[in-house]
């Protein structure tokens, strides 16, 4: 055996002389005693020595190291780590989620020394903070190497969230993903990749970013899509974005741009209609700009345009059936099929009403039958009309009522120029104002009827073209001005009420509905600039009729030709009184008077 070497911590060691060894101490003695029995011949009292001193190092506080469990109690778990003394580590340091104790006797546990006291041979260890000194240790490789670490999202913090990465972090909203999250809720519980920004472990302070890894996948997938697209391919998207105007699709790291009017054939009010956040779809490359990353992307071209072949499928005179799905001042916009839209009139629309607006016939989302009037596919236009589905009614009006024929009908409107009577379904026929009485001066239609009144008349004339129907009340009776001449011969002294007076003249009824005028000049043998003032209304006249027109329902009547043939009958009867005459004076007179006579 070599000569033992004394040195200081030897001889602190040797010359100490405590009142009592404890058993550790007692244990060891023994080890060694029992070492030197089986000591090879190389084997040195220094080697033994370094053994023993192994047996009492300290620990530094903070410590990590590796021991062995030696017993497991109610409170505490002992652990060897190679001190004079076992070390105790608190029980709850070893449950699991389900308050089990995951502790056997003889397994190892990495644990970390917190505190010892030489005087009372007391370790306490701790498990949790020797797996921290490990996580910390990890943080700082992983941030040195730039290598990404995992970690749970645990709950949403003021700025960000709360993530476990065996210690606690701070991930910033910001850095949470590419684009601003809309439900911040949606992440917590989940498990994701992220980098470390920057860490202080003395403030137990990291900051993670999720959004680093993403960029970095979202350039790799860029580039790798920009080398394999071209125009014309046929790709695979996800919807990333919806707006009015179209689809944002991310193609792999690059955008693309599907327009509303490249989704479909057909029409589409709202991209929001056909594609949801998410929607993984099928769309084609139409342009490709890769110094500007532009990519114009199209689905309608995925399949062939139903124009090519609409002439076909709709020539003139079918007979279709579609859904309206517009309605303007003008018309209604009908599907016939995805793409394939026809436009029906107002004009188009009924036989016999009027249309103003489409709504009173059709609504949207209304499937109607139509024929096909017109189609232009280069135009991308059919022409579509509605009443044409049934037969016009005008063509046969005239036969079902000729002209002459007497109808009944209901009054279903008045205006101030006539009575529109219903006729069949959808036509009606007009009475007009000048044609309700021969003889009444009608200054409205509701003078004498109202509306729903149930009336007859004749029918007067069918313009088929122009879709009119004339009616007429006061043919139903003759026209009394055909024989008004063989009731008042000219040269008839005849009596009227006065019913209106005018600067040229006074009217004067005869019978319901017949006038007769006096001219101004006809009054009197006096010169009358207007009668007004020498009559009134309702004042009973005697007069002389002078001339008829029945064409022009006319009557020419006069009161000075009456003053005439009085003083004529006067003249002639005072003529006719005078006897012989006497002198020549009386044969003068005479002939004075008999020459007036006939000049009148």
């Amino acid at each position: 055996m070599e000569e033992f070497v004394e040195n200081d911590s030897t001889k602190k060691v040797m010359n100490e002389e405590p009142a009592e060894t404890s058993q550790k101490e007692q244990d060891v003695e023994s080890d060694m005693e029992a070492s030197d029995e089986s000591l090879d011949a190389g084997q040195s009292m220094e080697d033994m020595m370094d053994i023993y001193e192994e047996s009492f190092k300290r620990f530094a506080e903070g410590e990590v190291v590796i021991g062995k469990i030696i017993s497991v109690d109610k409170d505490h778990v002992l652990v060897d780590i190679g001190y004079k003394s076992e070390g105790q580590i608190n029980l709850r340091e070893f449950r699991d989620e389900n308050g089990e104790i995951n502790a056997q006797v003889d397994d190892p546990v990495e644990v970390m020394v917190e505190w010892w006291d030489d005087e009372n041979e007391v370790v306490m260890l701790s498990k949790e903070k020797a797996a921290k000194v490990k996580v910390w240790e990890a943080i700082k490789k992983s941030h040195e190497a730039d290598e990404t670490v995992e970690g749970v999202i645990m709950n949403r913090v003021k700025g960000g969230f709360s993530v476990d990465i065996g210690v606690q972090a701070f991930l910033p909203g910001s850095q949470a993903d590419l684009r601003p999250i809309r439900n911040l809720d949606d992440m917590v519980g989940k498990s994701f990749e992220f980098k470390i920004l920057k860490y202080n472990r003395k403030r137990s302070n990291i900051v993670l970013s999720r959004r680093v890894i993403l960029e970095q996948e979202r350039e790799e997938k860029r580039t790798a899509t920009l080398e394999s697209i071209q125009e014309g391919s046929v790709v695979d998207g996800v919807v990333k974005n919806i707006t009015e105007y179209g689809v944002f699709v991310d193609l792999g790291g690059v955008d693309g741009l599907l327009h509303i009017t490249d989704i479909s054939w057909g029409r589409v009010k709202h991209p929001s209609e056909l594609f949801s956040m998410g929607d993984e779809i099928k769309v084609k490359i139409l342009n490709l700009d890769l110094e500007k990353e532009r990519v114009s992307l199209g689905m309608k071209q995925l399949s062939e345009d139903p124009w090519l072949t609409a002439t076909d499928h709709y020539p003139v005179g079918a007979r279709v059936t579609g859904r309206v799905v517009s309605l303007t001042d003008y018309g209604a916009f009908i599907e016939l099929e995805e793409g394939i839209e026809g436009l029906i009139h107002v004009s188009e629309m009924s036989w016999t009403r009027k249309v103003r607006h489409p709504s009173k016939l059709v609504s949207a989302g209304e499937d109607v039958d139509a024929i096909v009037l017109d189609i232009k596919p280069e135009n991308r236009r059919i022409s579509l009309g509605m009443k044409q589905v049934a037969p016009n009614p005008w063509d046969v009006i005239s036969e079902k009522y000729p002209v002459g024929t007497t109808i009944e009908g209901k009054i279903k409107n008045i205006t101030d120029f006539g009575l529109f009577v219903g006729i069949d379904e959808g036509i009606d026929g007009l009475v007009h104002i000048s044609d309700i009485s021969w003889t009444k001066r009608i200054k409205h239609p509701s003078e004498l009827f109202k509306k729903s009144d149930v009336i007859q008349a004749i029918v007067l004339e069918i313009d088929k073209d122009n879709e009119r129907f004339s009616l007429g009340i006061k043919q139903l009776q003759a026209d009394p001005w055909e024989t008004v001449s063989e009731r008042y011969e000219v040269g008839k002294e005849i009596t009227g009420t006065v019913t209106n007076i005018t600067d040229f003249g006074i009217f004067i009824e005869l019978e319901e509905g017949i006038e007769g005028l006096v001219h101004v000049s006809e009054i009197s043998k006096e010169k009358i600039k207007t009668p007004v003032g020498m009559f009134n209304v309702s004042d009973v006249i005697t007069a002389r009729v002078m001339n008829i027109n029945s064409d022009e329902r006319r009557i020419g009547l006069s009161i000075k030709r009456m003053e005439i043939e009085d003083e004529q009958e006067l003249l002639t009867e005072y003529v006719n009184n005078i006897g012989p005459a006497t002198s020549s004076f009386g044969e003068i007179l005479r002939e004075n008077l008999q020459e007036k006579l006939n000049d009148e």
